[in-house]
């Protein structure tokens, strides 16, 4: 499987590619504000084409540029409705469960909290990995706050934390980390050490 990633935008947003390998099909997971230029250079590079393009919630720095691409591309943005007032173009609705796309199988997780409408995607790598792209739901030591139920993201955490200790997470700002490190040290996340 091939995964990359590249911060983009004056928020420095997270924006991955993910697809089984290179020279087919991939995903694209929140093209933010800023993030066509690079997305254009690492789609070049590993001669990828997208067929979808994923938002893990509708904030501009995650899914900005998605309609833009969208249509460039012919590929579907998909977002979760309860964030439809953020993001302004067409977009498939994501709904709990998993989605089969680009020759990939993509569970959505619901994570209301940083927004209505925030999700994670989780997909097991052919090499028996585990990943979940968690947006601004959970970073590396810290949790995504702004403008959301304090309530809602306490139970979302909590929902990531029934993933296995060695899922990387991928975060929507700043650099992976794992959900063990994460339930062990993250002084956000319920339960964690302290």
């Amino acid at each position: 499987m091939l995964v990359a990633g590249f911060a983009a935008g004056p928020l420095r947003s997270n924006c991955y590619l993910l697809a089984p390998a290179a020279g087919g099909p991939c995903l694209v997971v929140d093209p933010g504000e800023g993030s066509a230029e690079p997305l254009a250079e690492a789609l070049a590079e590993h001669g990828l084409t997208p067929v979808a393009l994923l938002a893990t919630h509708g904030h501009p720095d995650h899914a900005g540029a998605a309609a833009e691409l969208s249509r460039a591309w012919a590929a579907p943005v998909r977002l979760h409705p309860g964030d439809a007032e953020w993001y302004d173009g067409p977009f498939e609705p994501l709904a709990p469960g998993e989605i089969e796309t680009a020759g990939l199988t993509v569970g959505v997780l619901p994570l209301p909290g940083h927004t209505p409408g925030s999700v994670a995607f989780t997909v097991e790598t052919g090499e028996g990995g585990r990943l979940v792209f968690t947006g601004d739901t959970l970073f590396a030591g810290s949790v995504g706050r702004a403008g959301g139920s304090g309530s809602d993201l306490e139970n979302s955490l909590r929902t990531l934390l029934t993933l296995a200790d060695d899922t990387v997470v991928l975060p929507g700002h700043g650099p992976a980390t794992t959900i063990g490190r994460e339930r062990a040290a993250n002084p956000f996340v319920p339960g964690a050490a302290r």
